[in-house]
C-alpha cells in the first residue's frame, strides 16, 4: 500500500493499533525525547503528541522505529520486495535483440511515468504566513547539551544553479528565531554542493524545507542515491505512484504538495552562525562550527497540520531501521558492480559508516582486499572506517556468527590492513576532520597463495544423518 500523504500513513498505523496518542501536555524540551526514546528501545509503537506545550500543532515521531513499522511505511512486508523490484529493472546482459531492446525501452518508460506530477494547488498551501514564526511549531531540544531547538526531519529542497536539477536532503535545522535559522549540511552531500555553487557565484540560495511528506518522500531524502538520480522520481519508483509537487510561492522550488508544512526563504551566501552542539547519531555529541543562516520569508501549510520530528543518539534508534532499508534496497545495485558480494550488513552499532561487513564468494588470492578498495571507492561507502570481509557460507547479519570467524580466522599482522580517505563529518575519532584512517579485516579463510602455508583446519559440524536421527527422536528425548 502506498500513502499519498503522512496522516494516510498515521491512520494506517493506528487501524493496526501501532499508534499511541499521548493527550496529556508534554514539553517539547527533552521530556518528548524521553518519551520516545524509550519506545524505540523497548520497540514501542509511533507517538502522536496531541499538546505540546507552547505550539497549537500536534507532533509524531517513531515513525519508522520497528523494521515492521518501517517496512509498512513503504508499503512492503519485507524490503528484499523492492530490492527485487529494482533488479527486474536491470538488464542482466546487454539488450541485444529487438525483442530485448524493445523490452528494456519499455522499463525505462515505466521508469520515466515516476516523475514527479505538478499541480496547481495543494493542500500544503491551505494557509500562507508571510510573517513567519518558527517558534511556533512544536520543535524539539532533544538532549540536555543541545545549542537549542532543532528541527530533525527535514527535506531540504535545493537546486543546482547549473543544471537546474533539485536536490532533496535531509539536514538538521537549529532554530535561532520566528524567521531565522541555521543549515547544517555535511561537505560531502548534494546541498551543500548547491550551496557552494551559489556562493562562488555571489548568490544567496533559494531553499524550501517540507515538514511531513508521505513515508517514501522521507526515506528518499535519506537514500544515498546515485548522482543525477532524483530523489522524487525515487520515491515515486517506491510508491510505484507519482509525487504530486507544487510551485512554492516565494522561491523557484517546487515541493511535495501533500506535506503538512513548508518553510520558503533563502540560504544567505555570506552570513554564518555557530551551529551545535547536537546529541547525534553516533550516540555522541557534535561538536560547534560555523553554518549558513537560513531566512524564512514565508511559512505555507495545511489548515490543521500534524509536526514530525524524529531524535537521534545512542543507537538503536529511529534512523537504525532507516539505515536497514538502504542496505537492503542498495543490495542489487552495489552487487551490480562486485557481483562476487552475497550480502551486506550495516549493523546499528556503526550508525551505518563505523562498519560494514559483507559476504563474498571468494575466487582468488586477495579477493577480500580486492572487494574492501572497491566499496571504499563506491559513493558514500567512502565513510566506511571498518570493512570485514567474511566468505558467502557466513549469514553476514549473524553478529555472532561474524564475530567467531574474524576472531578465529585473522592474523592480524597478515590479515588486518589500512588506508586513509574520507569520512564522514560526525566521526570524532579522526585526528582531523573529514579525513583519516580506515581498516579493512579479511576473516575468510586464508590461501596458501596469501601466505598460509600450514593446512586449514575443517569447521566442526554433524552429519546430516546423525542431525535427522535426532530430529525424528527429538520428541522421544523428553523435550
Amino acid at each position: 500500500m502506498a500513502f499519498q500523504n503522512l496522516r494516510e500513513y498515521i491512520a494506517a498505523l493506528e487501524s493496526q493499533r501501532d499508534l499511541q496518542r499521548i493527550a496529556v501536555p508534554t514539553d517539547p524540551v527533552l521530556e518528548i525525547t524521553e518519551i520516545a526514546d524509550r519506545a524505540v528501545k523497548s520497540g514501542g509503537p509511533a507517538l502522536l503528541f496531541e499538546q505540546v506545550k507552547n505550539s497549537p500543532y500536534p507532533l509524531v515521531i517513531n515513525l519508522f522505529g520497528t523494521m515492521q513499522r518501517a517496512c509498512r511505511a513503504l508499503g512492503v512486508a519485507d524490503f528484499d520486495e523492492i530490492a527485487q523490484r529494482i533488479v527486474s529493472f536491470i538488464p542482466q546482459t546487454p539488450p541485444d535483440s529487438v525483442m530485448d531492446k524493445v523490452k528494456f525501452l519499455f522499463k525505462l518508460k515505466e521508469i520515466n511515468g515516476f516523475q514527479p506530477k505538478k499541480v496547481s494547488s495543494a493542500p500544503v498551501q491551505d494557509i500562507v504566513e508571510r510573517a513567519p514564526d518558527l517558534t511556533a511549531l512544536p520543535v524539539l531540544k532533544c538532549w540536555p547539551q543541545d545549542a537549542g531547538r532543532f528541527i530533525t526531519l527535514p527535506l531540504v529542497v535545493t537546486r543546482n544553479p547549473h543544471t537546474g536539477q533539485q536536490n532533496v536532503g535531509m539536514y538538521r535545522t537549529q532554530i535561532v528565531s520566528e524567521d531565522t535559522a541555521i543549515m547544517h549540511w555535511h561537505v560531502h552531500h548534494d546541498g551543500a554542493n548547491n550551496f557552494r555553487l551559489h556562493q562562488e557565484m555571489g548568490r544567496d540560495m533559494e531553499v524550501a524545507i517540507a515538514l511531513g511528506a508521505d513515508p517514501a518522500v522521507i526515506y528518499s531524502a535519506t537514500a544515498p542515491l546515485p548522482p543525477g538520480l532524483d530523489e522524487l522520481i525515487f520515491a515515486g519508483f517506491l510508491r510505484a505512484a507519482s509525487v504530486e509537487v507544487v510551485q512554492c510561492r516565494t522561491v523557484d522550488l517546487v515541493v511535495p504538495a501533500h506535506a503538512e508544512f513548508i518553510l520558503e526563504g533563502t540560504v544567505s551566501a555570506a552570513e554564518t552562525r555557530l551551529e551545535g552542539p547536537f546529541g547525534d547519531h553516533t550516540g555522541f555529541y557534535s561538536g560547534t562550527d560555523e553554518y549558513p543562516v537560513i531566512h524564512v520569508k514565508a511559512i505555507t501549510r495545511r489548515k490543521d497540520p500534524i509536526y514530525p520530528a524524529t531524535i537521534v543518539g545512542r543507537p538503536p534508534m529511529e534512523d537504525c531501521f532507516l539505515g536497514k532499508a538502504t542496505e537492503r534496497i542498495f543490495l542489487p545495485l552495489i552487487k551490480l558492480q562486485l557481483p562476487e558480494i552475497a550480502d551486506i550488513n550495516l549493523p546499528c552499532e556503526g550508525v551505518f559508516h563505523n562498519c560494514v561487513i559483507v559476504s563474498i564468494k571468494k575466487e582468488y588470492p586477495g579477493h577480500a582486499r580486492k572487494v574492501a578498495s572497491a566499496l571504499w571507492g563506491m559513493g558514500q561507502m567512502m565513510f566506511a572506517k571498518v570493512i570485514i570481509v567474511v566468505e558467502d557460507e557466513v549469514d553476514a547479519q549473524n553478529i555472532s556468527e561474524v564475530a567467531w570467524r574474524a576472531f578465529g580466522n585473522t592474523d592480524p599482522e597478515r590479515d588486518i590492513f589500512f588506508t586513509k580517505g574520507p569520512l564522514d563529518v560526525l566521526d570524532h575519532s579522526a585526528p582531523v576532520a573529514l579525513y583519516g584512517a580506515k581498516m579493512g579485516i579479511d576473516a575468510t579463510r586464508k590461501w596458501k597463495e596469501e601466505g598460509h602455508e600450514r593446512p586449514w583446519p575443517e569447521e566442526i559440524k554433524m552429519t546430516e544423518e546423525v542431525k535427522a536421527l535426532v530430529t525424528r527422536r527429538w520428541r522421544e528425548y523428553g523435550f
